[in-house]
């Protein structure tokens, strides 16, 4: 058996950081972390073992200096690094820089990277693999004129996306020739400002899919594997909001057929560690392959859940040189898993973000439920970076289990002084499109799109501070009670309650109710 690593540098932040920590403490591993001057009380700096300073709150100058991690990879003596998600995780450059110095990148190589990075040249790969494509031209747009061509050659609707991007950036849907034009410019552009390619190509626009991808697995000694699938279809402007699996439309010879083409796509790339690749599926179940993303998933946990297993230690054991501990025939997948993207932003305020101080904490816990965090009561969260500040997992025997049990742990879950996108799955999971599994990437969308009532939890809330205002009522003139609820002040005034005339003590005590009560 290989040898494993001493000591590892994390070169990210959040809750992936803290996830590569305590599978860094479980393998008896020291961990390494960097911070910027906003993350200075972050959980990921507080936990690990060591802690850097790198620089200032922008990432520009933090978390995206290859040199400065490099520089505290070698003070530290640090022997790898993980990437997490994110910032440098998919940078050819960053692994290749790795490598010169001597740590070990826990990942794919530059190669592989620079082979499934740029979408163009994935599809000119995938197309001699015989890997099943949504139409459209498997190099960059030359000129406008090439693009009408094109898009009259597979017909209306198309969509335009970015080559060397994704999470929506330089991607147009394109419903008529009139509006080609303005949108290829549009897409253009915005590709150039967000990846600093220009590059954009062109293919059919597929009604209603879904968006599934699999996971898959390679160790360095040639074998690769796919540990099933997950559905990814509900999307807010392209991004991910809650991932399950295993996906409702998937059926075992499906999800043969897929994990097939998934090892056979990283098998092409000459792929290691962890990887995933996605496909877009059309109201017929055919499935198209869409991407790679050659790095850890955000939406990992529910992938661990249905099949037992712990993706960061794989991940280190392979980079250590160890060979997969299991064949696919080993691979059971069991129950199901529904994980939840917890953003500090406002779902009544167009997702607005909202940074703050995190006043009060309440976590779900109990049967089936798991949280991958990066903060805590006290904690001010920062603007400088993506909003994630945890993911929410709940796990069942069955999808309808799990739906009831992620139901109760969201109505659990108390984020006090910042706005939270909770509310808003607890909205998703009641909709009878969603129970049903009748799910495609427009399906958010549509929801939020209808209109709906208030949150029913704020009137049992004001309820609540009402009988907690009268509870609290004493002989003082006032007793204040704060804003536990939705950022409204509450106080009772001295008034007979109950019959209780004004000068008698209340037969209930302010001292140790206000916890109870929120």
């Amino acid at each position: 058996m290989a040898k494993l690593f001493n000591k590892i540098l994390i070169a990210n932040r959040g809750e992936i950081a803290v996830r590569v920590i305590r599978a860094c403490r479980e393998m008896g591993i020291e961990s390494v972390v960097v911070y910027s001057d906003a993350d200075r009380r972050a959980l990921h700096v507080r936990k690990a073992d060591y802690a850097y300073h790198i620089g200032p709150s922008a990432a520009s100058e933090s978390y995206l200096r290859i040199d400065k991690i490099l520089d505290v990879a070698k003070k530290s003596g640090a022997e790898a690094i993980h990437p997490g998600y994110g910032f440098l995780s998919e940078n050819a450059r960053f692994a290749r820089a790795c490598v010169a110095a001597g740590v070990k990148f826990i990942g794919p190589t530059g190669d592989a990277m620079d082979a499934m990075g740029s979408k163009t040249k994935a599809r000119q790969a995938m197309a001699k693999a015989n890997v099943p494509m949504v139409p459209g031209n498997a190099e960059g747009l030359k000129s406008a004129e090439e693009a009408e061509v094109l898009a009259e050659q597979i017909g209306y609707p198309v969509m335009l996306k970015a080559a060397a991007g994704g999470g929506g950036k330089g991607m147009r849907m394109v419903k008529s020739r009139g509006e080609l034009r303005s949108a290829l410019e549009a897409a253009s552009s915005e590709a150039q400002r967000s990846f600093g390619d220009s590059e954009v190509y062109l293919e059919k626009f597929i009604v209603n899919p879904r968006h599934i991808e699999m996971q898959i697995f390679a160790d360095e000694h040639g074998n690769t594997v796919w540990l099933g699938e997950r559905e990814c279809s509900v999307q807010r402007r392209h991004q991910k909001v809650l991932e399950e699996s295993p996906s409702p439309i998937v059926d075992p010879d499906m999800r043969r057929r897929m994990g097939e083409v998934a090892v056979r796509v990283a098998q092409v790339a000459n792929y290691t560690n962890a990887g995933t690749v996605e496909f877009l599926v059309d109201e017929q179940k055919n499935f198209y392959f869409l991407e790679m993303n050659t790095r850890l998933q955000v939406e990992h946990p529910v992938t661990e859940l249905v099949t037992g297993m712990d993706l960061v230690h794989l991940q280190i054991r392979v980079a250590s040189g160890e060979l997969l501990p299991f064949k696919q025939e080993d691979l059971l997948l069991r129950g199901h898993a529904i994980e939840c993207r917890v953003y500090a932003e406002d779902p009544d305020n167009q997702f607005f973000p909202s940074p703050g101080r995190i006043t009060r904490l309440i976590s779900p816990s109990g049967p089936g439920i798991r949280r991958d965090s990066g903060m805590y009561e006290g904690w001010t969260v920062p603007l400088d970076y993506d909003p994630l500040l945890a993911k929410l997992i709940a796990y069942g025997s069955d999808r309808e289990q799990c739906i009831h049990r992620l139901q109760r742990a969201l109505y659990e879950y108390f984020v006090g002084g910042i706005k939270t996108n909770i509310p808003l799955f607890r909205r998703i999971l009641s909709d009878a499109d969603f129970q049903a599994g009748k799910l495609h990437t427009g399906f958010l969308d549509r929801l939020l799109s209808e209109p709906h009532l208030p949150a029913p939890e704020h009137e049992e809330r004001t309820r609540m501070a009402a009988i907690a205002a009268a509870i609290f009522a004493s002989t003082e003139p006032q007793v204040t009670l704060g804003k536990p609820f939705d950022g409204v002040t509450y106080a009772a005034a001295a008034k007979p309650v109950n019959g209780a005339a004004n000068g008698e003590k209340s037969e209930w005590k302010f001292q140790g109710r206000t916890e109870a009560l929120r």
